[in-house]
């Protein structure tokens, strides 16, 4: 009985202090999954690239280098990606999310690009 007993405290005492430093540690972590968050000055950065999206689909409309109806169409995707970040930043974005706002707006940048450039009668 003895014997046993010389394994038994020291294994019991190791698991009572583990159980005391184990909330200490979660608690340390924490402030990780806060770091995930992104910083206002970066969706400040996306928020006005969404913005200007619609202002340079309607400049490129006005000056006549896209049709209407592709202006409609990049209208559109821009005000898509304009609804995703409203429902991404209620709880703030993650930088997942900022990854996917950015894609898609430089997805439809390179879309009025290749309208403005797509010779298909519509030129200054």
């Amino acid at each position: 009985m003895r014997k046993i007993a010389r394994f038994i405290a020291p294994a019991l005492v190791a698991t009572l202090g583990l159980s005391a430093i184990a909330p200490g540690i979660a608690e340390a972590a924490a402030p990780h999954r806060e770091a995930a968050r992104i910083t206002p000055n970066r969706e400040a950065r996306i928020r006005s690239d969404i913005a200007g999206l619609r202002s340079q689909i309607d400049r490129a409309a006005a000056r006549r280098t896209i049709s209407q109806r592709e202006a409609k169409g990049l209208r559109n995707d821009a005000a898509q990606v304009q609804r995703l970040h409203t429902a991404y930043a209620r709880g703030g974005l993650t930088a997942y999310e900022a990854q996917t706002l950015e894609g898609k707006v430089n997805r439809i940048r390179g879309a009025l690009h290749l309208e403005r450039n797509d010779r298909n009668g519509y030129r200054r």
